[in-house]
């Protein structure tokens, strides 16, 4: 059987982004590499490792790079919680920027929230309750 195993970001200060999915949005810091000779370091964040069956993000710092496009293809990582009113007080206390104050979404009734990590990118937080019926 298949299973998602990781998503992989580029971010640009990598203590930076390891301490927000960390400290802020509460995940482990699950293995850390550095490749010297082709200059990058990886980090695998994540709430467990991924032979428990949890997805994983892989935040990959290339040493020369200063920035990146973010492009706009991209959209977002979704994170279900159960108490997303709670856990974005919780992100704004922590120093978290929260982007999209949580509510229903536009037009139904799915409650969600965004979050932004140090690079852009948005994370989603989805009402549990919510995601148990369907997203959509």
């Amino acid at each position: 059987m298949s299973q998602f195993l990781h998503t992989m970001i580029r971010v640009v200060d990598l203590e930076k982004s390891i301490h927000f999915y960390t400290q802020i949005m509460g995940m482990k810091l699950l293995r850390k590499s550095e490749n010297t000779e082709y200059r990058y370091t990886l980090a695998f964040v994540g709430f467990d490792r991924e032979s428990t069956g949890a997805g994983v993000i892989e935040l990959t710092h290339n040493w020369d790079t200063a920035s990146y496009e973010m492009g706009n293809a991209f959209g977002h990582l979704a994170i279900g919680e159960a108490d997303i009113y709670g856990r974005c007080e919780a992100i704004k206390a922590a120093g978290g920027s929260i982007v999209r104050a949580p509510g229903p979404v536009a037009g139904g009734t799915t409650e969600i929230a965004f979050v932004e990590d140090p690079d852009g990118y948005k994370i989603e937080l989805i009402q549990m309750s919510s995601a148990a019926k369907g997203i959509g």
